[in-house]
């Protein structure tokens, strides 16, 4: 069969890059893309020797059957100082979910957060976490006593607020319904 090995690179590598840090199976890029495992374990072994030819920042792993696109450990150094600096970096848009979830909603779980995004949003946490505008606020009673986020001080100053009462209200459209979910992040 012929195929445009340029195309199904350049999706493997946006298939790799939306796994993320879970990765993602030969077989499952197979199933995907339509191409016997074989030809994309093949596939990936010359993006793999291209992206060493090329010396470009990234590379393709393999960990536990599991194909990951990730940095160059010798450029660790630049991404300390990236993390460094959090407050030169701009936040995501899933940051910015997430952290108006819980400035609304706090005290708030991970998995409530999560549900009522819809997505996964353990990063989003890690990252507003590690730029101090959330914090652990305590644990919620029950099974494996969950995690608790709320807003820091950080927060308030880095929106310019006094206090929460400052939040500017919910638009209309935007209210919470029965379930206590924001429409505006429902994800159906």
């Amino acid at each position: 069969m012929d195929y445009d090995y340029n195309k199904i690179k350049a999706a493997i590598e946006g298939l790799l890059f939306v796994a993320g840090d879970e990765g993602i199976e030969a077989k499952q890029l197979s199933q995907i893309l339509e191409i016997d495992v074989e030809t994309i374990e093949d596939i990936i072994y010359d993006m793999q020797a291209d992206y060493r030819r090329e010396n470009r920042g990234l590379q393709i792993i393999q960990m536990a059957n599991m194909y990951q696109l990730t940095t160059l450990p010798e450029h660790a150094i630049y991404f300390e100082r990236l993390a460094a600096s959090p407050t030169h970096a701009t936040l995501s848009q899933a940051a910015l979910e997430t952290l108006s979830i819980i400035a609304y909603k706090q005290p708030i779980t991970r998995s409530e957060i999560e549900e009522i995004r819809g997505v996964k949003s353990e990063k989003a946490i890690n990252t507003l976490t590690s730029k101090g505008l959330i914090k652990e606020v305590g644990r919620m009673e029950g099974i494996g006593r969950p995690i608790l986020y709320g807003t820091t001080t950080e927060f308030l100053n880095y929106f310019g607020l006094k206090n929460l009462n400052d939040l500017p209200p919910l638009p209309e459209d935007i209210m919470v319904d029965e379930d206590e979910e924001f429409e505006l992040f429902r994800r159906d």
